[in-house]
């Protein structure tokens, strides 16, 4: 016994889609909107720059400081002399 076919029913049209706010607002508000989350990406990835660039200075002034600091060079050096001879 065969399995009974179901109908086929036909790809929706596109114009039974639901009106998008793209489509709803003008041109040139979509525009300016784009222009401004684009400023905003552009604020976002210089701000992480310089946060990522202060970072880094601080780590090679600490590094700085610690290679001038006695104490912590012989507390971090190795004591196997010999291999310096």
């Amino acid at each position: 016994m065969a399995k009974p076919r179901k109908p086929v029913s036909p790809p929706p049209a596109p114009a039974d889609k639901p009106a998008t706010l793209k489509d709803l607002l003008d041109p040139s508000i979509v525009q300016k909107l784009k222009a401004t989350g684009d400023e905003l990406k552009a604020a976002e990835e210089k701000r992480k720059e310089d946060i990522r660039k202060r970072e880094e200075e601080a780590r090679k002034a600490e590094q700085k400081r610690l290679d001038n600091d006695f104490g912590h060079l012989l507390a971090n050096s190795k004591l196997d002399w010999r291999k310096h001879k």
